[in-house]
């Protein structure tokens, strides 16, 4: 039988997948709960990937399809869910990964992530980051950060995405949701442009080069609200990565913009439930008050970390702090959290227990009865 894309999409949110892996030559793959499973289908062939990115494709996308090697895109099915599509070539061959995106947008209580975060949906200016790496949230959580303030303020929220991922519906607060290659060329265009349509809080879906880097710290330097996610682990690294971004010359200026725009960093990572079903977000929370200020100016940020450490009575928390909590209240296991974190020495010495390792599994093949 030929591979059905759209049968195959509505499977997978029914067992509540994140993400869809079609290759030509393997088998069709799902990830869910962060493990990649196999699906126990024929393998794909050229004509099934084919015709599933054909299928998906938006018409606008079509011409010149056989010259793009990379490309993003939005697709829905009514009434089930929206879809994140990259298509891109492997050893010549089409690949299609697929992120599913619920139509419900989350709330930060449900998505278990700290109260605290609360506080930078109720700012008026400033830059606000949500990081780590692909696959761990942010665009949910930036979701659920959106909608708080749609919920609670009325306020014109401007998003520059690519593709748009959730979408809003107006609320206390008005929603223009604008997307890369169809609304607008690009994302400092995006940016620029967006200053002229009366904003209080600018979403920039992702900050991936110093010219979009620029175009945040712009917005936030005239006085917008202005959130955005970067592939970082932590805050230090956030910062560091952004004033790196820049030639030696800027730095010093860029290290006093970050240090007086930058209201906090949001750095999570989704860790694996101990009963084997369902992922928490452990969570680094930083909040920059006059204290992290300072070690930002003095370029001093190896610092910031004993900072956040003591900084519960700003909610601050650090990702080893988060991962014990989940650890000490028996959410995960103490591997998991070993795993997940980027100090186990550190992480040893809260839990006092000794690391046992983790041990890697063998390639999963799963049937289709059993996954779906």
């Amino acid at each position: 039988m030929d591979f059905d894309i759209e049968d195959f999409l509505r499977k997978a949110v029914a067992i509540g997948a994140s993400d869809v892996h079609l290759a030509v030559g393997e088998h069709p793959t799902v990830r869910k709960d962060g493990r990649i499973l196999k699906i126990n289908m024929p393998i794909l062939s050229d004509d099934d990937v084919d015709r599933a990115y054909d299928g998906l494709l938006p018409r606008q996308a079509r011409e010149n399809i056989e010259n793009v090697y990379d490309l993003d895109f939005a697709y829905e099915i009514p009434g089930l869910s929206r879809f994140r599509v990259n298509l891109s070539r492997q050893l010549g061959k089409s690949k299609l990964v697929i992120r599913l995106i619920p139509y419900y947008v989350p709330k930060i209580g449900e998505l278990n992530l700290p109260p605290s975060i609360e506080q930078f949906a109720k700012l008026n200016h400033g830059l606000v980051l949500v990081t780590g790496q692909t696959g761990t949230g942010k665009s949910t959580t930036m979701a659920s950060l959106i909608d708080y303030i749609n919920t609670n303020y009325p306020k014109h929220v401007i998003t520059i995405e690519d593709p748009v991922e959730f979408i809003f519906n107006n609320k206390k607060s008005i929603i223009s949701q604008r997307q890369i290659l169809l609304d607008t060329v690009s994302f400092p265009d995006g940016v620029k442009y967006a200053l002229r349509q009366d904003p209080d809080v600018i979403f920039i879906g992702e900050i991936r080069d110093r010219d979009t880097m620029t175009s945040a710290i712009k917005a936030a330097e005239t006085g917008h609200l202005v959130f955005s996610t970067i592939h970082t682990n932590d805050a230090v690294q956030t910062i560091s990565r952004i004033i790196n971004m820049y030639e030696p010359s800027d730095r010093v200026m860029v290290r006093q913009q970050m240090a007086m725009l930058l209201r906090g960093t949001i750095s999570q990572k989704l860790v694996p439930l101990k009963e084997g079903n369902g992922r928490r977000p452990a969570c680094e929370v930083l909040v920059v008050t006059s204290a992290v200020r300072d070690l930002i100016l003095r370029d001093e940020l190896n610092e910031l970390y004993e900072l956040v450490k003591r900084g519960s009575f700003n909610s601050m928390i650090t990702m080893n702090m988060s991962l014990h909590n989940l650890f000490t209240n028996g959410f995960i296991t103490e591997e998991v959290a070993l795993e997940f974190s980027d100090n186990r020495t550190e992480l040893i010495q809260m839990i006092k227990g000794a690391y046992s390792g983790t041990s890697e599994g063998d390639e999963e093949i799963v049937d289709e009865e059993d996954a779906f």
